[in-house]
C-alpha cells in the first residue's frame, strides 16, 4: 500500500504547480483582509462563514507576501513556511518539492534502537554546522539527533520555546533546503532525526493571532505563558495537527517530542493527533512520538500497536532522583526526592514513574498514574537536558556539580538501562561550559526577561540579595549565548577519555541489550544502602540483565549473580571483590 501524498494544510501558502499558489488565513474576527505580494500586487479578501480568507493566484516559490489588516497592521502568515527576514517581516512562498532527496529508501529505525542526542542548532553553527558534526556522533554510537525547537522566533538567539511561526524554520539557522539536507545527511549515516515541537503556547513577541483570531485562545484558562490555546476549536486542532504532519512528511523527521503537554487541557487532541499522524504515514515507516508531561499520564503511553498512543515520555522522575543522589541538592522540585532518593530510583527502574498517584509535596495534590504495566522503553531517561541545566541560574552542568566517579557510575546506569537514553550536547565528553538561558529580544522585553530571571531565583539562598542576583548572566547578551557553546569532543585528553567510555557503553548497549529490548520486562529493584540500587530485567532474548550502582563514598554489600557475565564495570582503578560493590561505581551483568 503506497503512502498518501504529503498533507497540504488549509493554513498558509500552498504551491499548486503551474506557477500558481493558494493562500489561506483563518481570521474570524475580521470582515476583510488584504493579501500583499512582494511584486506590488494587492488582493482584497473576504471571509467565508467560518472566518476563512483565501485565494488562488499566479505566484511562484520565493515570492514574498504579508497580510494587511483593516487597521493597517501588516502581519506574517501564521503558517509561514519561511520568512524573508524575522518574525515581523514578510513571509515567503516555499515549494515543498524543490529539494531533491538522496536517501529515498530510508524508513527509520525501531524505537528500541534509539539513543537520543539533544542539540541546540544555533550553538552548532546552524543546520549546515550541525550537519558537519553528524559523522562523529554516529561513530560515537548515537542513533538519533533531537533538535530543540526551530520554529521562527524573534531575533537570532533563542532556546526555541519563544517561537511564534510554527511552520517556519528560523532563518538564523538556515533555509528550508538546509534543514532538509541535514535530515537527509543524517539518514544516510543511519541516524534518526527528532524535532521538539511546542504546541502549548506562542512566544511573547511576533504573535499577531490575538489581532485577527482571538478565538485561538481561551479567556477562562491561563498558563505560565498567558491565555491557554483553545484546543476545543476544530481550526486550532487542525493547525497544530497539520504542523506535526508537516515536519514528518515534508521534512521527513523520524519523530517528534511534544513539549509540556500538561499545559494542553484537551488530551483528546493528543490522541487524535497521534492517530491522524500514524494513519497518514507510510505503514512501513518507523515513526516515534514522545511526550513531556508533568502529569505522568500513563494512559497516553501504551507501547506497541496502538494508533492513538505515544511511544514514550521523558522521565523527569528518574532524572530528579538521580540528580539528588549525585549532588545532594534539595531545593525546588528536588525537595520531592530528597528523603529517599535511592528508594525512589529503584521504583523508577522497576516501574517507570516514581509518582503514580501519590501526593505531590509541592502542591499537596495527587500526581501520576500506575505505570508498572508499561515496558521500560516507554520512558526516556537522562542525567541532563536543556531544562535541567539551563533552568539553573548559572547553567551549571553535572561536571561542575558531581563527583567525577559518581557521574561515570550514573552514566553507565543510564546508558545500559533498558529505558531509552538521552544525552545532552557535549555531555558524552564531559563538557564543562554552562548551558545558559539566552534570548535576543528588543530593549523593553529584554529588560522584562532579565528582571524576571533574577526574580525567579530570588528564593534561593545563593541569590538572596540584589548583588548576588547580578551574577546571573544577562539572557539578552551575545556573550551569554557564546558562553553556552560546548568545546569539541577532542578538545583535550580528558574529553577524549570520557567520549571513549561513552562509545564503549553504547557498543555494549547495541550488542548485548538492544536485541533484548522488545519484550523486556522488569524483575524488580531494591536499594543498596542509602545511595545505591540493584535492578533486574528479563530481556526479550530470555537473558537477565542486572545493574547495580553505588553512589556512596563507602562500599556496600552486593552478591553478584551466580553464573553471570560481567559486561561492564565503571571503575578500572580498583580491585573488584565479590560480595561488595565499590563506592561510586556501577556494574552490569548478563545471566
Amino acid at each position: 500500500m503506497s503512502a498518501a501524498p504529503p498533507a497540504r494544510p488549509s493554513f498558509g501558502a500552498q504551491v499548486l504547480g503551474n506557477g500558481r499558489t493558494r493562500f489561506g488565513l483563518w481570521a474570524p474576527a475580521l470582515d476583510e483582509v488584504t493579501l500583499e505580494l512582494g511584486d506590488g500586487r494587492h488582493e482584497q479578501l473576504r471571509p467565508d462563514a467560518q472566518g476563512w480568507f483565501g485565494c488562488e493566484l499566479a505566484c511562484v516559490a520565493g515570492t514574498a507576501y504579508r497580510y494587511r489588516l483593516a487597521d493597517g497592521t501588516a502581519v506574517s502568515d501564521p503558517a509561514s513556511r519561511a520568512q524573508a527576514d524575522d518574525v515581523h517581516g514578510d513571509s515567503l512562498v516555499v515549494d515543498p518539492d524543490a529539494y531533491a532527496w538522496r536517501n529515498t529508501t530510508w524508513r527509520g529505525r525501531p524505537w528500541t534502537e534509539t539513543v537520543l542526542y539533544e542539540v541546540h542548532v544555533g550553538l552548532c553553527g546552524g543546520f549546515i554546522g550541525l550537519q558537519q558534526q553528524l559523522p562523529a556522533l554516529a561513530e560515537l554510537g548515537v542513533t538519533a539527533i533531537e533538535l530543540m525547537p526551530i520554529a521562527d522566533f524573534p531575533g537570532t538567539r533563542n532556546w526555541g520555546y519563544d517561537g511564534v511561526l510554527p511552520f517556519a524554520p528560523d532563518r538564523a539557522y538556515g533555509s528550508p533546503e538546509d534543514l532538509k539536507s541535514l535530515v537527509d545527511t543524517a539518514h544516510g549515516l543511519g541516524l534518526m532525526m527528532f524535532l521538539d515541537v511546542v504546541y502549548n503556547h506562542f512566544g511573547p513577541d511576533g504573535n499577531y493571532l490575538h489581532a485577527y483570531a482571538p478565538a485561538f485562545f481561551r479567556d477562562d484558562r491561563q498558563t505560565p505563558w498567558g491565555p491557554a490555546i483553545d484546543f476545543r476549536r476544530p481550526e486550532v486542532r487542525a493547525f497544530f495537527t497539520s504542523n506535526a504532519r508537516y515536519w514528518l512528511e515534508e521534512y521527513r523527521f523520524d519523530g517528534l517530542r511534544f513539549d509540556a503537554v500538561h499545559a494542553i487541557r484537551e488530551p483528546g487532541w493528543l490522541r487524535e493527533t497521534a492517530a491522524t499522524i500514524r494513519a497518514a504515514l507510510e505503514p512501513a515507516r518507523h515513526l516515534h512520538l514522545v511526550l513531556e508531561n508533568d502529569d505522568n499520564d500513563a494512559e497516553l503511553l501504551s507501547g506497541e500497536g496502538v494508533d492513538n498512543a505515544y511511544d514514550a515520555q521523558w522521565n523527569d522522575d528518574g532524572h530528579h532522583a538521580l540528580h539528588v543522589l549525585l549532588t545532594g541538592e534539595n531545593q525546588g522540585y528536588y525537595a520531592a526526592y530528597a528523603e529517599q532518593p535511592a528508594q525512589q530510583l529503584a521504583r523508577c527502574l522497576s516501574e517507570g514513574f516514581i509518582y503514580q498517584g501519590e501526593t505531590w509535596p509541592l502542591n499537596g495534590e495527587p500526581r501520576g498514574m500506575p505505570s508498572a504495566q508499561l515496558p521500560p522503553s516507554a520512558f526516556v531517561l537522562f542525567l541532563q537536558n536543556h531544562d535541567q541545566i539551563g533552568n539553573r541560574a548559572l547553567g551549571e552542568r553535572l561536571t561542575r556539580l558531581a563527583d567525577p566517579q559518581a557521574l561515570r557510575a550514573a552514566t553507565a546506569l543510564q546508558l545500559l538501562c533498558p529505558m531509552i537514553p538521552l544525552l545532552f550536547m557535549g555531555e558524552p565528553w564531559g563538557a564543562q561550559e554552562p548551558f545558559l538561558f539566552f534570548t535576543d529580544h528588543g530593549d523593553e522585553l529584554a529588560e522584562q526577561v532579565r528582571e524576571g530571571r533574577r526574580r525567579e531565583f530570588a528564593q534561593f539562598p545563593a541569590f538572596a540579595d540584589e548583588a548576588q542576583r547580578a551574577r546571573i548572566p544577562d539572557p539578552n547578551a551575545q556573550q551569554t549565548f557564546e558562553d553556552s557553546r560546548p568545546r569539541a569532543a577532542d578538545a583535550d585528553a580528558r574529553a577524549r577519555s570520557l567520549a571513549d567510555e561513552v562509545r564503549k557503553l553504547l557498543r555494549i548497549r547495541r550488542e548485548s541489550i538492544v536485541p533484548g529490548l522488545p519484550g523486556c520486562r522488569s524483575l524488580g529493584a531494591h536499594t543498596l544502602g542509602a545511595a545505591g540500587v540493584c535492578a533486574r530485567w528479563r530481556l526479550g532474548t530470555g537473558r537477565e540483565l542486572l545493574l547495580a550502582m553505588n553512589l556512596a563514598t563507602e562500599p556496600v554489600a552486593f552478591v553478584p549473580p551466580a553464573g553471570g557475565t560481567r559486561i561492564h564495570a565503571s571503575r578500572a582503578d580498583i580491585e573488584w571483590r565479590d560480595e561488595r560493590l565499590a563506592p561510586r561505581s556501577t556494574v552490569a551483568y548478563l545471566v
